[in-house]
């Protein structure tokens, strides 16, 4: 019989694993928001064209939002998966400096955590889940 902990944890755990990334690309789509921009001359400025900006800020809040939802959770993780790997290799290759490799580095963990994320799904606290337990009643 699994313990209290046993049933808790995994639930709590990927509520966190679903919120804590959601967070930060959350974060980082509003202040592209914030400042427009400024968003797109720091892009410019490695080559990327401006014109993809607005994607980039519907990709953070649009995947933030699916995370802390718990909807379409697989997908979103994949995608800001995807986009933490492009970030890294667009916009922290100067190994040289520490700052740059932290963020490299950083940008390939979170693609981790969210490949794992979206191989385990969003866990039973999420709306995914009570669609599906309110379609199994009906």
């Amino acid at each position: 019989m699994p313990t209290a902990l046993q049933t808790t944890c995994p639930p709590a755990a990927l509520l966190l694993a679903r919120l804590l990334p959601a967070a930060l690309f959350l974060h980082e789509g509003f202040a592209k928001l914030g400042n427009y921009a400024g968003a797109v001359r720091y892009g410019e400025a490695f080559g990327v064209p401006g014109v993809l900006m607005p994607g980039a800020i519907a990709v953070e809040l649009g995947c933030g939002v699916a995370l802390v939802l718990g909807l379409f959770t697989r997908t979103a993780a994949l995608l800001l998966a995807m986009f933490c790997v492009a970030t890294a290799v667009i916009f922290h290759t100067k190994f040289g400096e520490t700052n740059q490799l932290l963020h490299f580095e950083k940008n390939f963990a979170l693609a981790g955590a969210l490949l794992a994320l979206a191989v385990a799904g969003p866990g039973p606290w999420s709306v995914s889940d009570l669609k599906s337990a309110t379609s199994a009643r009906e």
